[in-house]
């Protein structure tokens, strides 16, 4: 028999512990979509970059933030969305997941893996967009990142939290030079992240093997985005990469990461700043577009030790056209950057690979960027190409040179020809320390130019072989002293007579 009065008791009780849950959402209405952009009325209070959600699951980026409708890039196809759709708010700013969880893997800007080899499991988010270190979080930058190319590390020297450049025409070796800067880090505690803004899908698969098979891969993140993908991916990309290197950078790790290429970048930019319908400036490139660079790339710094001492390195990548460096684009970034690695096809087709104009390039990082073995040597390396350039210049307009006129032309060829590397076979500091101070010292003067290469490789096999304590030495106390440059001499005579 059921009792009234329990049932009563029950039903008070239930009142009683009630809570309603309410779940307010703010919704707006997409009243013009087109081109990867839609236009929305009523999302009172969304926030700039905010991530907004359409009804397929669709995510955008409000980025216009105008008085009666909100600008949104829609992150991927537009072809499900129509007018009349409703747009709900999500509350979050654009975000990517990081952490070590994303080493080894190929990415979209948003995160999501692309290489077929599952989910990413991670629970740490990170904004996309994020102030930079101030002044007082920073230290100078003093360690050297070993690029393990000569041209490189001897004359242009990058360190640890520095922003240097990479600029030429299309394909004299820019990505090239990134390449073999993550494939030397092997074994260096540096994470990699490679960002591919709007490279065709086949060069990312590509490189993505090549890592893999230098065994690079394990401490690599690429991030990519195609070229038939949305213009709002594109822009996310980089922003996304330096997110996922910053997570790093402040749990005090080593981060080097690059932007292959921000002209492509800039370009994506000024495709949404258009159909934003913001006013176009220079070249039809929205007014902020040095803004869009300088946040990104100033966030690339080395740390306090306060702040853990973590360090991000940034390898920006520009393309010119026809070799113009005056160009809007090129000139932003050279002036937000510590220096400049200048590609010229002229070198290029002449055989001079990388095709490095050591005359134009430049590191405003400079020798404190450098172990003292490799600076003892490199200084003169400097001086003796730096004269050899100039005569080289007058030597085209004169018929009869005297002997020491000949003589440095000669040094000069010869350096230009030890300066010269293959491509994925980045070379150890100690290794070009021994290289360069034998050609400084005029070891090499006695060989043809045409042999150096032969000359250069059995010479680092012999002292590996032979004498594996002297490159030891330099690597361990990264100084030249007095006793293994007596050594040195020693084993280099010794391998002359032989070669």
């Amino acid at each position: 028999m059921i009792n009234a009065d329990e049932i009563a008791g029950i039903l008070k009780q239930q009142i009683q512990s009630f809570t309603a849950d309410v779940r307010q959402d703010e919704v707006g209405t997409v009243i013009e979509v087109g081109a990867n952009l839609a236009r929305i009325y009523g999302l009172r209070g969304v926030r700039a970059s905010e991530l907004v959600e359409f009804p397929d699951g669709m995510q955008g980026v409000a980025l216009n933030l105008e008085e009666d409708n909100v600008g949104v890039v829609i992150l991927g196809s537009d072809k499900n969305i129509r007018e009349g759709d409703k747009v709900r708010r999500t509350g979050r700013i654009a975000s990517v997941p990081v952490g070590e969880a994303l080493l080894g893997r190929v990415v979209n800007p948003l995160g999501q893996p692309v290489d077929g080899k599952g989910d990413i499991h991670t629970q740490k988010y990170r904004t996309i967009e994020n102030t930079a270190p101030t002044v007082v979080e920073r230290q100078p930058v003093k360690q050297p990142l070993q690029t393990g190319i000569r041209a490189i590390d001897a004359l242009i020297p990058i360190g640890k939290g520095q922003r240097e450049l990479i600029i030429g025409d299309r394909s004299t070796g820019k990505t090239a030079i990134a390449i073999d800067t993550i494939i030397n880090q092997k074994g260096r505690n540096v994470f990699c992240i490679y960002v591919a803004i709007g490279q065709k899908n086949s060069t990312v698969a590509a490189l993505s093997q090549v890592l893999e098979q230098k065994g690079a891969m394990e401490y690599t993140t690429i991030v990519t985005t195609g070229p038939s993908e949305a213009a709002a991916l594109r822009w996310l990309a980089p922003f996304a990469g330096c997110a996922m290197g910053e997570e790093l950078m402040y749990e005090g790790k080593d981060v080097l990461i690059i932007y292959d290429d921000l002209t492509k970048h800039a370009q994506s930019y000024r495709e949404m700043a258009l159909l934003l319908r913001r006013p176009p400036g220079r070249e039809a490139y929205p007014g902020d577009v040095f803004f869009l660079h300088s946040r990104l790339l100033e966030r690339a710094a080395k740390l306090s030790d306060e702040k853990g001492a973590g360090s991000m390195t940034a390898l920006p990548i520009i393309e010119t056209q026809a070799g113009d460096f005056s160009a809007y684009i090129p000139t932003n970034v050279i002036s937000i950057t510590d220096g400049q690695i200048y590609l010229t096809p002229s070198l290029f087709f002449q055989g001079i690979r990388p095709a490095v104009d050591v005359g134009l390039s430049v590191s405003r990082v400079g020798g404190s960027a450098q172990t003292k073995a490799m600076k003892s040597v490199a200084g003169q390396l400097k001086l003796e190409l730096a004269q050899y350039r100039d005569l080289a210049a007058f030597a085209k307009l004169a018929s009869d040179l005297d002997k020491s006129t000949q003589m440095q032309l000669l040094r000069g060829e010869k350096l230009t020809e030890l300066l010269k590397q293959a491509q994925y076979q980045p070379q150890p500091v100690e290794d070009q320390v021994a290289l360069i101070y034998a050609a400084t010292n005029g070891y090499v003067n006695d060989f043809a130019t045409s042999r150096l290469q032969n000359w250069a490789r059995g010479f680092i096999e012999f002292l590996h072989g032979k004498h594996p304590a002297i490159p030891k030495a330099i690597a361990d106390s990264g100084q030249l002293a007095d006793e293994t440059k007596q050594k040195l001499n020693d084993a280099i005579v010794e391998f002359n007579k032989t070669f």
